[in-house]
């Protein structure tokens, strides 16, 4: 189920994944939501943080490409 719910995770930015991994964490903290919706908010928070250093690997591959190169 969460799977489904995080099928949009890849079309995100990174600022975008981001942004939205920092309202997650404040979500949870806050501890002001039911056990299944902490459940679901971790759960997205995992993809979100795994697209955010999938997308920062990309960027630092592309880096040390390109300083290889010179």
């Amino acid at each position: 189920m969460a799977e489904k719910n995080n099928d949009d995770i890849a079309k995100l930015s990174y600022e975008q994944a981001r942004d939205e991994l920092v309202k997650v964490l404040t979500d949870l903290e806050a501890g002001s939501v039911t056990l299944d919706k902490s459940m679901e908010l971790w759960e997205r928070g995992e993809a979100l943080a795994k697209h955010c250093q999938n997308l920062l690997a990309g960027a630092k591959a592309k880096i040390d490409e390109a300083l290889k190169d010179k």
